[in-house]
């Protein structure tokens, strides 16, 4: 009430000087905050899944991780609906590996469908044994925060469908890759990676019946 009263005794000038002061503080911490991530911690953050429900990354503690932002009519949508089952398949058998996808319409607007559209397409089209998400942004305005975080620490933004980025155990960015390198191409690396997260693991010795090689996918 005094703060009310002391305002409508300054002066048009005064009122004028105040309000152009905080409407220049407001956009300076809109600075600040672009392009800031929420938390240094892969595992503090949360994403909706394709039905609704929310999934913490905590759960994903201790897995390695490779985050994959899909579409559903993209020239490598077969290619990597096809191939990221088979690796989730041969590398996830001990629970030390997760493919999550997040579905996004921001390039060439080939993500168009609602959630349930994309999720009965994709289980219907192919075998899918990872975690589809709702549509998200991945660039520009409103990017979600787990992709701020893997756009921070890998250094590389996508500017394309199935950019994919690879998180080891301890929830760190190793390596991003874009479209044009296939599951075939990246399996050295995420494999080398699950190996690592598997050696940490107590009492870990009989893991596969054979040494799993890239000829499997």
């Amino acid at each position: 009430m005094l703060y009310l009263i002391a305002w409508l005794e300054t002066s048009a000038s005064e009122k004028k000087m105040s309000i152009s002061i905080f409407f220049a503080l407001f956009i300076f911490s809109g600075y600040l905050t672009k392009g800031r991530v929420a938390s240094d911690d892969f595992y503090t953050f949360e994403a909706v899944d394709i039905n609704g429900q929310v999934v913490n990354m905590e759960n994903y503690r201790g897995k390695v991780v490779l985050i994959v932002n899909v579409a559903s009519q993209c020239g490598f949508t077969d290619g990597h609906y096809s191939s990221l089952p088979t690796l989730q398949e041969l590398l996830g058998k001990n629970n030390k590996f997760q493919v999550l996808a997040f579905p996004c319409n921001q390039f060439g607007g080939q993500e168009p469908w609602t959630n349930k559209e994309i999720k009965n397409w994709v289980t219907n089209k192919y075998k899918l044994n990872f975690p589809l998400f709702s549509k998200i942004n991945v660039i520009e305005e409103n990017v979600h925060p787990i992709f701020q975080y893997v756009i921070k620490l890998s250094g590389k933004e996508p500017n394309w469908n199935f950019w994919k980025y690879l998180i080891d155990h301890t929830g760190k960015v190793q390596h991003a890759w874009g479209p044009w390198s296939d599951i075939e191409e990246i399996f050295p690396y995420v494999k080398t990676a699950v190996e690592m997260a598997e050696k940490i693991v107590e009492n870990d010795g009989d893991k596969h019946d054979r040494t799993i090689v890239r000829d499997d996918l």
